[in-house]
């Protein structure tokens, strides 16, 4: 089969990012599947406690356009 032609039309022979993270992660599929929610997990918690945190006043939530009437 070459590169880019498959059977079925959503997979053209690549994985992806999560493919590579899933083939690369150690153990059985029990075993991968709770070190993928532990990374989930830590992604979250550092997306609020530090990201979202450190964005929030560069964004215009706070501007408004409507008159106090």
């Amino acid at each position: 089969m070459q590169y880019g032609v498959s059977l079925v039309p959503w997979c053209d022979g690549r994985d992806g990012m999560y493919g590579w993270i899933w083939r690369h992660l150690p153990g059985n599929a029990w075993v991968k599947a709770l070190i993928s929610l532990a990374l989930i997990l830590a992604v979250v918690y550092v997306l609020f406690q530090y990201v979202f945190p450190w964005a929030e006043p560069l964004l215009p939530f706070n501007d408004v356009t409507v008159d106090n009437q």
